[in-house]
């Protein structure tokens, strides 16, 4: 998936011919990170709100581009963010963004025009500075109108307020400020074929680069610096919420609320968000560790990861990434050794952590009696080691009992991966588990029934 921010530089129609993309409105305070957390694989940045509506932050495309997501901006707001941003890494395209990066242009009303609603097509309704210069510039190279005549039809574009700003309404006022008829009448006649729409031609470039670039398959966007978590950027977050599933164009209809009520009518909501709160606090703490790992690392945890899900067929494996919606592997992999360094370094902390979430869940104590009544027990009849010849059992026979009659499963297919998924070492621990299972379970029915029998 990729997004791109666009209003009225670029008709939808346009941009889709350059690039296909799912074009969003122009961009408000927020809209950059809601569609970063939707992961695509590149964001575009073109239109953006400002004035009356808070603008684009610089700080959530920060934290994109963190995330590993390439962000463009080209044209308007996205010229502006991309020249503010560039040393960080921020991809600018265009004349436009040239020229803010370079100094030449400084004010943030060279690129800001009055425009229709979205039910109108965010139809301009005044003309950009930035294409008053270029077109200006190309009707001097031209001979429509010398030197003066250019510089000062701009500067009196300038001072007009970026709404009021229109050829009709800067000619009109040429007029009445005295310049020569004669050059302003050969402009009015040629600008219908001459005028230059800057920001469109920005614009579109823009979406061409993301397509090369895409077309390349880069890994994940590499930033060099550390974000700074701040209060104010996580009660930013936390009042962000999601992309609206209107924004999308249509067919294409965000899946989490659907995703949701699977869960919520399965029951699984609960243990399933405990798990996404995990994941998420161990990816956001290796990025604040600083996010990188070597890819042998990643390479050694993607070999792991279909070992124990029994995807050492590539063929098996790929079937398995296009199920489970993955475009984007080395991302996943990533994010998955990000997750297991995490893991790893907890561990202890996460161990004594759990007789309190246990404790929060009402079962430790219950847990607790029933495991020391198992030391007991076995303990008192020499079975706290017990084989399966001790138990009259084979292999097969033990697996049916603890899978089929213990747990109400069938058995796995693969015990090797169902015992590290469990938290196991192994088959082994697992196999030990089961028979002292077992041999508890016979000791409390033969003890019932003595006591039945008295």
């Amino acid at each position: 998936m990729i997004y791109v921010f666009v209003g009225p530089t670029l008709q939808e129609r346009e941009g889709r011919s350059g690039l296909e993309a799912v074009f969003l409105p122009p961009a408000a305070q927020g809209d950059v990170y809601r569609a970063a957390l939707e992961r695509p694989r590149a964001i575009g940045l073109i239109d953006g709100y400002f004035d009356c509506v808070p603008s684009v932050w610089h700080k959530e495309i920060l934290w994109a581009m963190a995330e590993g997501i390439p962000v463009f901006g080209s044209a308007s707001m996205g010229a502006l963010r991309a020249a503010e941003l560039a040393s960080f890494g921020m991809e600018g395209v265009g004349a436009i963004f040239e020229a803010f990066q370079s100094g030449e242009l400084t004010d943030d009303d060279e690129v800001a025009i009055a425009h229709a609603p979205a039910e109108d097509g965010f139809r301009p309704l005044s003309e950009a500075l930035v294409n008053i210069r270029a077109t200006l510039a190309a009707a001097g190279h031209e001979g429509v109108v010398d030197t003066r005549v250019g510089e000062a039809l701009v500067q009196l574009a300038k001072r007009l307020y970026y709404p009021e700003r229109s050829w009709p309404v800067l000619l009109g006022r040429a007029v009445e400020a005295g310049l020569p008829s004669e050059p302003l009448r050969r402009l009015r006649e040629w600008l219908p074929r001459g005028r230059v729409d800057q920001k469109r031609a920005d614009a579109l470039a823009m979406l061409h680069q993301m397509r090369e670039y895409l077309a390349a398959r880069p890994g994940p966007k590499q930033v060099s610096y550390t974000l700074a978590q701040t209060d104010a950027w996580a009660e930013a977050r936390r009042c962000a919420g999601r992309l609206e599933p209107a924004s999308r164009k249509e067919g294409e209809p965000l899946p989490l609320e659907a995703l949701l009520e699977e869960l919520r009518v399965g029951g699984l909501l609960p243990r399933m968000r405990a798990g996404a709160l995990a994941r998420a606090l161990a990816l956001e703490e290796s990025r604040q560790r600083g996010g990188e790992v070597e890819l042998e690392a990643v390479q050694r945890v993607c070999e792991a990861f279909r070992r124990e899900h029994g995807l050492e067929e590539l063929s098996s494996f790929k079937q398995w990434l296009v199920a489970q919606r993955i475009s984007e592997p080395l991302r996943f992999f990533r994010d998955e050794t990000w997750v297991h360094q995490t893991e790893l370094l907890h561990a202890p902390e996460v161990e004594r952590c759990l007789p309190e979430h246990l404790r929060s869940l009402g079962v430790y104590g219950p847990l607790l009696d029933r495991a020391q009544r198992k030391a007991r027990m076995l303990s008192s009849s020499g079975l706290e080691h017990p084989a399966l010849e001790e138990l009259g059992l084979d292999e097969a026979a033990l697996w049916r009992w603890y899978f089929t009659e213990r747990l109400g499963q069938p058995v796995p297919s693969q015990l090797e991966r169902y015992a590290r998924g469990a938290g196991f070492g192994g088959v082994d621990e697992l196999r030990r588990a089961a028979l002292r299972e077992h041999c508890f379970l016979r000791l409390q029915r033969e003890g019932a029934q003595e006591l039945g029998a008295e």
